[in-house]
């Protein structure tokens, strides 16, 4: 029937990572994402083992952002045979080169998997000169009776909601839904005429701290540290978190909040993707815009040391406290954060400070959740030093603006279908979108398929 849609639940069902939905419609098949799965014990299994679709039959993939759990997997899809086109916003097709390069780095350690074959330059490659970036709002025509816009999701930089009109009727596919307001990018866009609802709930069941609080608890825990003569040291995300934090930490610095002290960007994916954020200003709000233009060393302050090479990075440890060190990844899985989390975790004059989403099975969450000795890279190390945790400055919505951002659209939503989010946290958003709006709302699981009337 020509009236038909129907959505695959690949990946990102029951799990925060791994977003991967396969769209068809009017003959056409579509991805949605293609990511990799991050954080538990089976993650190499479900990344490695063949999908559940042919890709060499899927026509197109829209990528929601640059985020590996978003785009990891697309060297497997084209090693698998997948020859179709990718679109995105221009600043994810910037972002997506250096994100992927850099995962191939990490991968080719893996010997199990014989990733070389799988995550090589020339599948890399492949998949960019396929890709074609867009403009928010851009339709993009796919059939007489399918077409794609990109709205501003507000995650990261680029970040776009995916909506599909067929037959008149609006698809949305909210890839990860930004923590407006943030320092750096506009508030998520405002929908209000959607019929089919496929949404992210990583915080559906938490609150965050407000954006004025989050950069209160930011300055405390940088002067506690400087008055304890420690060294404060962050695992963040090479892309949008290490962005935001140097944005506040200029504006910490500038308005002589904060002491002038050393503080280090260790992270060359991180220093690199800087670059690139510097090229696509127009995509930030309007406060840092102007920021911007009367500082033009924005991500340039007074004791900010970028590290690029290894012996810099090495070279830190010798420099006295107190100081400042940002370093990937995210969640100390890996990066040269463990090397840091090594040499400063025993001593109870160091703080961690956690500032964004830790995935089950994570060092960074064992921790979160109080352990007093993690496994680092093959070794045990014993957590003596301040734990501080600020989810203020997390790039999801929470559940409170999670229900705000259904609610615009509540009159025309006919069903709601919640992914992205460890089931209890997804579950707890599917009750409070019926309890609180009335909508049918439901949390798939993985390899659901389900038919859409257009």
């Amino acid at each position: 029937m020509d009236n038909i849609a129907k959505i695959t639940f690949c990946g990102g069902a029951g799990s925060v990572t791994g977003s991967n939905f396969l769209f068809e419609a009017d003959g056409k098949k579509i991805l949605i994402d293609c990511g990799l799965t991050q954080g538990t014990k089976l993650a190499d299994d479900i990344n490695w083992s063949p999908f559940t679709y042919d890709p060499s039959k899927v026509d197109f993939l829209f990528i929601s952002h640059a985020h590996i759990d978003h785009l990891g997997r697309i060297p497997k899809l084209v090693a698998e045979g997948f020859k179709g086109h990718i679109y995105s916003t221009h600043p994810t097709k910037a972002l997506a080169g250096p994100m992927l390069e850099d995962t191939m780095v990490i991968l080719s350690k893996n010997r199990e998997f014989d990733l070389a074959k799988i995550y090589n330059e020339e599948n890399i490659n492949s998949a960019l000169r396929s890709w074609q970036g867009f403009d928010y709002h851009y339709k993009v025509r796919i059939t007489d009776n399918l077409y794609a816009i990109m709205l501003n999701a507000g995650h990261i930089l680029g970040s776009a909601m995916i909506m599909f009109v067929y037959n008149g009727k609006k698809i949305l596919f909210t890839g990860d839904l930004g923590n407006s307001p943030s320092p750096l990018l506009p508030d998520t866009e405002v929908v209000d005429d959607i019929d089919y609802l496929i949404m992210e709930s990583v915080y559906g069941d938490r609150n965050h701290e407000s954006r004025n609080e989050r950069r209160k608890f930011l300055e405390e825990a940088i002067e506690d540290n400087h008055k304890r003569k420690g060294t404060l040291i962050i695992p963040t995300f090479s892309l949008e978190r290490s962005q935001e934090l140097l944005f506040e930490l200029n504006a910490l610095v500038e308005g002589n909040r904060i002491p002038v002290m050393p503080i280090f960007l260790d992270s060359p994916l991180a220093i690199r993707l800087t670059e690139v954020f510097k090229q696509y200003k127009d995509y930030f709000n309007e406060s840092a815009q102007k920021a911007m233009t009367h500082d033009k060393h924005l991500f340039d302050f007074p004791g900010l040391h970028s590290t690029l090479k290894t012996e810099e990075s090495k070279m830190i440890a010798n420099v006295p406290n107190p100081k400042v060190v940002i370093a990937g990844s995210g969640m100390s899985a890996g990066g040269r954060i463990v090397h840091h989390e090594r040499h400063y975790l025993p001593d109870p004059n160091n703080t961690l400070l956690l500032t964004g989403y830790q995935a089950v099975g994570t060092p960074g969450r064992l921790i979160q959740e109080g352990a007093k000795m993690v496994k680092i890279s093959g070794a045990y190390v014993d957590v003596r030093a301040h734990v501080v945790t600020i989810y203020g400055y997390s790039g999801h919505k929470d559940s409170d603006g999670l229900l705000s951002f259904v609610e615009n659209t509540k009159e025309t939503l006919q069903k709601v279908f919640v992914v992205m989010g460890e089931p209890k946290s997804a579950m707890f958003l599917v009750q409070k979108l019926r309890d609180n709006l009335g909508l049918d709302a439901y949390a798939p699981e993985q390899d659901d398929v389900i038919s859409l009337i257009c």
